[in-house]
């Protein structure tokens, strides 16, 4: 059996000790909020919100791995 599991807390740049879906939680309300300021304030300046949807992935992804 092996001790390390999908499931134990990783240690990472957070300041807080997470598993995989806290990550993933994190990731998305970090996914709603840019996109509502994106929307707000960038948008009407004539940036596409899809601009913010790939800035999103992008952080999201790095979050979960490296989180």
């Amino acid at each position: 059996m092996s001790d390390k599991t999908e499931n134990t807390a990783k240690s990472g740049f957070l300041p807080i000790e997470t598993n995989w879906f806290d990550r993933l939680f994190i990731s998305v309300v970090i996914w709603v909020a840019l996109s509502l300021f994106w929307m707000r304030f960038i948008e009407p300046l004539g940036l596409s919100v899809w601009i913010a949807a790939a800035i999103s992935v992008a952080l999201g992804a790095h979050i979960i791995r490296k989180g």
